[in-house]
């Protein structure tokens, strides 16, 4: 039976049709305004760790809900996520697939807004996003490369599947470097693309296309046009990063096996001198969000009340779910704005933000957040070892 939903926001009336869920719409997601002519309005997830700070343990059961509906063939196969907003989510339907199918032939990336001098890559838009070009880039590891070449199967994980224009954009680029494609699936927490939508994606990039997620619908948007009267703030900055100021061995290169985190004495010097029980944020940065989530899921099971988030470049409104606002400079070097939402440092007894840039980029964040922040950059692995 079909659930009707609606949200009046500051930009206009959106309006949520669920036909289908495994878990509640309140369970998954609340609703914000977007400062977007574009689009206005945005799905504000619960459980991504981008604009809500959510419960890691929570996380990774959306994660295996959507890996368990993956039906593969013999692969090789190649998980790609969207980003920003859904590159922590994409790492973590990646890892537990890999549960689900132990020594599977498989590569994970992530798409990217950074462009490095020097390295091939291939691009594609998203159309309705503040900041719409993207990127994928080829794996910079010579097996890597091979997979991303033939792989048979793909799949492509974002938050949520509106119209599925995106990730029909991604295909098409892809199928460029990759005519041995033979299968697609399309993975979001929640996919409003309406009935029939696998069939009409389908259609559009000539291959069977299987979509999965953990609520399935439509929805519909009354915009309030004369809201939009001023400037909306600048998305798009350099997009310039030079070799070595982004990590290379994780999603943005290619990876084929579970993210490294820190262990034992690494993890306990991060929440050094809190009781158990006391309250931790672990905050990523950006494109930068499934190191925080793993980090996350260790302090969890360590018995800390955990939280999970990231700082994105996305201008939302306050006011309908948004309840908090941080700007402050982004720590890519764009020159752009970065925010975080819906987080009051004074709720936790450490804030611990995991970052793959320079630390100068986090001076003003940090000092935000207050004493009760802990920089921490990750540090990758020289080299890959083998599986």
């Amino acid at each position: 039976m079909t659930a009707l939903h609606h949200a009046a926001l500051e930009t206009g009336v959106l309006t949520v049709k669920v036909r289908e869920a495994a878990f509640s719409l309140e369970e998954l997601c609340g609703f914000a305004a977007r400062d977007n002519r574009k689009r206005g309005f945005l799905f504000l997830s619960k459980v991504l760790g981008k604009h809500w700070p959510a419960v890691p343990s929570t996380m990774r059961r959306v994660h295996r809900h959507l890996a368990s509906g993956l039906g593969f063939g013999a692969g090789p196969w190649v998980f790609v996520a969207m980003a920003e907003t859904a590159t922590g989510l994409g790492q973590g339907v990646f890892e537990a697939a890999l549960e689900r199918r132990i020594g599977a032939h498989a590569l994970f990336l992530h798409s990217t807004r950074y462009r490095i001098p020097g390295r091939k890559f291939l691009a594609f838009e998203e159309s309705h996003c503040h900041a719409p070009d993207q990127y994928l880039y080829e794996p910079l590891d010579a097996h890597h490369r091979d997979l991303f070449r033939t792989a048979r199967e793909m799949v492509i994980v974002d938050d949520e599947i509106s119209t599925g224009s995106t990730l029909c954009n991604l295909v098409e680029a892809y199928r460029a470097r990759n005519p041995q494609l033979e299968r697609v699936h399309f993975v979001a927490i929640t996919n409003f693309s309406g009935e029939r939508s696998a069939e009409r994606f389908s259609e559009r990039v000539g291959l069977p296309v299987h979509c999965v997620a953990a609520l399935h619908g439509a929805f519909s948007f009354e915009s309030a046009e004369e809201v939009y009267a001023g400037k909306a703030p600048p998305a798009v900055g350099t997009n310039t990063c030079e070799p070595g100021f982004v990590a290379d061995r994780l999603g943005r290169f290619g990876i084929d096996r579970h993210l490294e985190v820190p262990a034992g004495e690494t993890i306990r010097g991060l929440v050094s001198g809190l009781e158990a029980g006391a309250r931790v944020l672990v905050l990523g940065t950006g494109e930068f969000m499934h190191a925080a989530f793993r980090i996350g899921l260790e302090l969890e099971t360590l018995g800390f009340d955990v939280a999970v988030q990231a700082t994105t470049r996305s201008p939302i409104l306050a006011g309908a779910d948004i309840g908090r606002r941080l700007v402050f400079p982004d720590n890519y070097g764009e020159g752009i704005p970065n925010y975080l939402y819906n987080v009051d440092p004074d709720h936790y007894g450490r804030i611990i933000v995991c970052h793959e840039t320079p630390p100068e980029g986090l001076t003003d964040l940090l000092r935000q957040l207050g004493p009760a922040c802990l920089p921490f950059r990750y540090s990758e692995p020289a080299e890959l070892s083998a599986p």
